[in-house]
């Protein structure tokens, strides 16, 4: 099987999620190659040809031309799964891709099961296994999915040039996001509340816990659509990434759209009644436990 990834370049720099690109064929087992409009100044570290057009005369967004560049290098390499990420820019492409292409696209793919892609479905608390209709097809994979390392070996670079250039659609620039309430993002300390809490007098508990170490209180985005934490408070895909010193997870049961917002903290500790629960994968400490009665009994000992 052979792969060929699609890594994305933002603002002059390539983005380091390319490596969750690489943990995908990994996980398959398969041959890989690249594809990026950037520059050849910056590099992915990856074992394989990497096919590099300019950004500054493509564009780092014009699916028309890309979408030519992608097509030509499928032609070459001939690819049984073309991988993007599920974020704007594979929104944007890989559909265009696939309707040219006449395959299948999977979106939003989790895990693997047997060589097949796994997708989340009724808002993401049951998953689904998913066999293509098309013996070649399309995925996009959700942010965190899957662990990638970098390799230490310099791409086979081939450069491409798009002789037109142009397209229909104008790209303007970025738009930076709205600045929240709480930037959670410079917390060192974190305390979220998962669907575990209850009821939404228990949020009061972990935020109070959060304010005993120091720290600001989070929570799943269960706890935000039920409207008993503002959503600027949401760790995960949907919300805030986080990188604390630490990071205590209160009755959060560890779906991959939260696990993705916080698997990078450096000590985290998850308070769950169920030990099978998957935020046990990435934690330090798993404190098995009710939260409404462990809670209390540390913020007891902490006074």
């Amino acid at each position: 099987m052979k792969t060929l990834l699609i890594a994305e370049y933002r603002a002059g720099k390539l983005l380091e999620s390319y490596t969750e690109l690489v943990g995908f064929a990994q996980a398959l087992n398969a041959e890989s190659a690249m594809f990026v409009v950037g520059s050849t100044g910056v590099l992915p570290h990856f074992n394989g040809t990497c096919y590099v057009a300019s950004a500054e005369t493509c564009g780092e967004y014009n699916p028309t031309v890309h979408k030519r560049l992608v097509l030509e290098v499928i032609e070459k390499e001939q690819p049984d799964v073309i991988v993007f990420h599920h974020s704007s820019y594979g929104w944007d492409l890989a559909p265009r891709l696939a309707a040219a292409l006449g395959v299948a696209q999977i979106s939003e793919v989790m895990d693997l099961q047997e060589s097949l892609p796994v997708v989340p479905v009724c808002n993401a608390k049951l998953r689904r296994t998913v066999r293509p209709s098309t013996k070649r097809y399309i995925v996009t994979l959700q942010p965190g999915a899957f662990n990638g390392s970098e390799s230490d070996t310099t791409p086979e670079i081939v450069a491409m040039e798009d002789g037109d250039g142009s397209g229909t659609i104008v790209f303007e620039g970025y738009e930076q996001p709205e600045k929240t309430a709480v930037d959670l993002s410079r917390a060192e300390i974190i305390v979220s509340a998962g669907r575990g809490i209850g009821k939404q007098e228990n949020v009061q508990m972990v935020a109070e816990l959060a304010e005993r170490l120091g720290g600001e209180y989070g929570a799943s985005r269960p706890v935000v659509d039920a409207l008993w934490v503002e959503h600027s408070r949401q760790v995960g895909t949907t919300g805030q990434s986080v990188t604390p010193k630490l990071y205590i997870a209160c009755g959060i049961s560890g779906a991959i759209q939260h696990l993705a917002g916080m698997k990078k903290s450096e000590f985290v500790v998850a308070v769950n009644t169920d030990r099978d629960a998957p935020i046990g994968e990435v934690a330090d400490v798993l404190v098995v436990s009710d939260l409404k009665q462990f809670v209390p009994a540390l913020l007891e000992r902490l006074s």
